[in-house]
């Protein structure tokens, strides 16, 4: 089987550490039950995420050079 996670396609996703949420949720002043969600199952997943870590995803943008966007990870 193909290992999607490693495809030139697939953003770059990491597991956020607890420090750096903390900022980013009193950045957008939110919680961290208000992000988009992500199921465990997602094949772009790293293999240590779990349930209830938040992950970022880095994007090529046309616009911004590089768009950072987080998900919580979901069963």
């Amino acid at each position: 089987m193909t290992d999607v996670s490693q495809h030139e396609l697939v953003p770059e996703h990491s597991i956020l550490e607890e420090e750096t949420l903390e900022g980013v949720l009193e950045e957008y002043d939110i919680d961290r039950t208000d992000l988009p969600k992500i199921k465990t199952s997602d094949p772009a997943l790293p293999d240590d995420a779990e349930v209830g870590d938040v992950i970022e995803i880095v994007r090529d943008s046309r616009t911004t050079d590089q768009a950072v966007v987080y998900r919580l990870v979901v069963s």
